[in-house]
Parts: C-alpha cells; structure tokens; sequence
C-alpha cells in the first residue's frame, strides 16, 4: 500500500577535507551546479546539486564542524574518512556507462566499474576527493 505523505528528499550532507577538491569533482566531473557557497577557508559550506532539480541537493560540509563534538570524535570521523568507511550517497543516472567514463577521465578515484549487481541492478562506485562512497546506479 503506497501513501503520499508530501514528504522528499531536500540535501544530504557529506564531509569534505578540501572544499576545492570536492567542488572540482561535483561540480567538473559530475556536472552539479553550485548552490551556494559560504564560509572560507576549509571551513565553507558548498551546496550543489543536478541541474534542473532545485529542490534536491548535497551540502558539502566541513567535518565535525560541530562544536560538541570531542577531539576523540574528530579523530574517530578522521579516521573513517581516510579509510572511506564515514560517508556514501548513491546517485541516479540515465546513461551509467558515459557517465563512468566522464568521471573516471576527471581522474577520480574507481572503486568499481559498472557492473550488474546480484540485487537487480547496474551501478559503479567512486571515490570523492574526501574519500566518500559515491555510487551511481542506471536509471
């Protein structure tokens, strides 16, 4: 049984450790535009998001910019980070195979190339600049 609840996805935020890197990369290589762009430094905040699709957006955040979290906490997201266990977001595109091979000549780092998947369907995986998961399934 399916309800319309009025409810949809407005932004996800991932961590960044370079807001230069991770503009290049969602910006050049996956062909986001940029929303908003606030803060300096390492310490900006980068809305972007597909064109066309105002209303759905990722904001690139500084990590544990938060002031309640702890050193220890800072550490631990470091750590995660590194090894690109912190953060992944899966996206949608219409044509997997140019899209992998647009992003892959950006020089971003494959996880894994398009592939068909046990579970019904064709995606391949990156690495952002900050080492988040970006996965990437056919529509």
């Amino acid at each position: 049984m399916s309800t319309d609840t009025g409810i949809t996805i407005h932004q996800t935020f991932l961590p960044h450790t370079d807001p230069e890197a991770s503009l290049t990369f969602y910006r050049d290589a996956l062909g986001f535009e940029v929303l908003l762009d606030v803060g300096q430094g390492t310490m900006r905040w980068i809305t972007v998001g597909p064109a066309g699709q105002a209303g759905t957006s990722i904001v690139l955040t500084p990590p544990a910019a938060d002031p309640g979290v702890t050193d220890a906490e800072r550490q631990t997201i470091a750590e995660m980070m590194a090894k690109g266990t912190y953060s992944a977001i899966i996206l949608g595109a219409d044509d997997l195979d140019a899209t992998f091979e647009r992003v892959q000549a950006s020089g971003a780092e494959v996880m894994q190339e398009p592939v068909d998947q046990p579970y019904g369907f064709r995606d391949c995986a990156f690495r952002d600049p900050a080492g988040n998961t970006v996965r990437i399934k056919q529509l």
